[in-house]
């Protein structure tokens, strides 16, 4: 983490965007805005070039591409099992799955604090999160997400909650980490995901792949590396971007989701 803060004071103000990825700089519970601690310490000191953690693009581009993309290319996810791994940082993402009429399971107890306990009602959630984010967003944040060599290991866990599932979303770290070793059926829908986790798929017999944003060399790239790109591209402050004109801006870009059909559909 100084390591870090080193270099992103040494870089402030001679770069346009820094895009910070494996930690949220914010988390949310219901209108309410944290700051995640050790975010605000890898950040300290970072007053020229504006920071950005992807967020934007979860709450906009994400919400759009359930909402709007997919079901113009006959993607439907009525009456569908969806599992979010977790979803209290894809709010855009979850409120989108419920109101295309999905059956949503946020798994941030299960996957975040490895308590088995999942969420299906979203009074719950919003009770929950009212309880937990300002506490959790004071915790060390490699306790709730895998960072570095922890990212490579894959240890098979709640194999219930990826069974009950159609679809699989979220993180694809969160997601990697307890990956069973069939996925035969499931759509998976994520970010930040290589050629080498496309593979990882396709063995485990997923069905299909529904990533943010296109294969750019080898690999799609987190919403941080678009939302910084476009802050850098604009040359406006990310306050200054409304979620519709990320849309539009990335749309204007050239970019699209990605969908990819991994294994013929079950008949």
């Amino acid at each position: 983490m100084a390591r870090a803060n080193a270099l992103l004071r040494a870089l402030d103000g001679t770069v346009d965007a820094f895009g910070v990825g494996g930690i949220a700089l914010h988390l949310y519970a219901g209108r309410r805005r944290y700051r995640v601690r050790d975010a605000a310490r890898m950040i300290r000191g970072v007053t020229r070039t504006p920071v950005v953690d992807g967020g934007a693009l979860k709450e906009s581009w994400e919400r759009w591409m359930i909402a709007e993309y997919l079901p113009r290319h006959g993607i439907s996810f009525k009456g569908t099992k969806v599992l979010l791994v977790p979803a209290v940082d894809r709010v855009g993402m979850t409120e989108a799955f419920l109101h295309a009429g999905a059956d949503v399971m946020a798994g941030d107890l299960i996957f975040g604090l490895g308590l088995p306990l999942p969420v299906r009602s979203p009074v719950v959630g919003r009770v929950l999160a009212a309880i937990l984010v300002p506490i959790v967003s004071k915790v060390p944040y490699a306790a709730l997400y895998p960072t570095g060599a922890r990212q490579e290991d894959i240890t098979p866990r709640h194999q219930k909650y990826y069974a009950w599932a159609d679809v699989i979303a979220g993180d694809f770290h969160y997601i990697r980490r307890h990956l069973p070793p069939d996925l035969q059926g499931k759509t998976i829908v994520t970010q930040t995901i290589t050629a080498e986790d496309v593979e990882l798929l396709r063995l485990r017999r997923a069905r299909r792949l529904i990533v943010d944003f296109p294969a750019m060399g080898g690999r799609s790239f987190a919403t941080n590396v678009l939302q910084a790109t476009v802050v850098a591209a604009t040359g406006r402050r990310p306050e200054e971007i409304t979620p519709p004109q990320y849309v539009d801006l990335l749309l204007a870009a050239g970019m699209e989701p990605r969908v990819e059909l991994l294994a013929p559909a079950l008949r």
